[in-house]
């Protein structure tokens, strides 16, 4: 079958179209053939080595983190699913494996798609879904009336962030360019700064929570418009130590971790905030909830653009220029 492997850490040559042999399913596992697989940075950080220490993979890898399709067979045990049912899943962490023309998925990870929505659109909804669910709900305990800052809105997590935190009863502050702020203000978001005219921080105050989407200056800068207590949480900046456990991983990597995270801290602790790392973790039963919020109405992947999957190479080269809204997709 043919796959796009991970050959090496580095650049964009780094990775590959391959012939490489087709998996079989296991027990507990799901054998899919993929129709649509999603891109996300995380997988040019994985090619670019950023990752290596969090998990390091046995080279060379089929790369790809999400994907949608149809099962083709099924492992020993499984009740769950039946060869042609559609779909989609975030792979394992440790095995990736979505780019490729059949994929194997532990049935824990696997969800029914939303009837809904075609190949295309749901391969782009598992990482950035759960990230934002997970975000919202686990970290921030964001509820009815409270009001949340998402910074970089218009990205692929950010137009499904904006879109959960109003269905959870919350208003939304957001930044978007002035290209993107039509695109946010229809997914629900009520304020919306171009962070290329004017600095959030100078606009928002007394917060009741903020996720970060966007790292850098951005991470202190949400600590600033928080009231006290609040929290922040990011998918951008620098793991702190109890990142460590979500990630199954021993003192050793704490203390790496608290090491690393020192300054982050430090300036939440000034603000009187709270700060964490979010570290999605892969979930059947959470992408089932999201299923079925696409197929009430209440959420809509926004999908930026399908490629073919012969040119997942041309998607990357997009994708790593930073301005796509929504989602980039590579069709089978």
């Amino acid at each position: 079958m043919q796959a796009y492997v991970l050959t090496r850490y580095g650049d964009a040559s780094a990775m590959e179209l391959r012939d490489v042999p087709e998996p079989t399913a296991s027990e507990g596992e799901v054998l899919i053939r993929v129709r649509a697989a999603g891109l996300n940075p995380v997988d040019y950080g994985i090619r670019q080595g950023k990752l290596r220490m969090v998990t390091p993979f046995e080279l060379p890898q089929v790369a790809g983190s999400e994907l949608a399709g149809t099962v083709e067979a099924v492992g020993p045990g499984i009740t769950r699913f039946t060869p042609g049912d559609r779909v989609f899943a975030r792979v394992d962490k440790k095995k990736l494996g979505a780019y490729a023309t059949y994929a194997v998925v532990h049935e824990s990870l696997v969800a029914k798609m939303p009837e809904s929505l075609d190949f295309a659109d749901a391969a782009g909804l598992p990482l950035a879904g759960l990230t934002a669910l997970q975000a919202l709900r686990d970290e921030l305990g964001l509820t009815a009336g409270e009001k949340v800052f998402i910074s970089g809105g218009a990205g692929g997590v950010g137009t499904l962030a904006i879109q959960l935190a109003v269905w959870m009863g919350a208003q939304v502050a957001t930044t978007a360019s002035s290209r993107g702020e039509e695109l946010v203000r229809s997914l629900g978001a009520t304020t919306v700064i171009d962070y290329q005219k004017q600095k959030f921080k100078d606009v928002l105050s007394d917060y009741d929570a903020a996720f970060d989407l966007t790292g850098g200056q951005d991470l202190p800068d949400a600590f600033a418009i928080l009231r006290p207590g609040a929290k922040t949480v990011s998918v951008a900046g620098v793991p702190e130590p109890a990142t460590a456990r979500d990630m199954d991983k021993g003192a050793l990597m704490a203390a790496v971790l608290w090491a690393m995270s020192v300054k982050i801290r430090r300036q939440a602790r000034r603000k009187g905030v709270g700060y964490r790392f979010l570290f999605m973790h892969p979930s059947g039963a959470d992408l089932g909830l999201l299923a079925g919020l696409v197929d009430k109405g209440e959420l809509k992947p926004v999908t930026d653009r399908v490629f073919p999957f012969e040119r997942i190479a041309d998607a990357f080269a997009y994708i790593e220029q930073g301005r796509a809204k929504g989602k980039v997709v590579v069709q089978m």
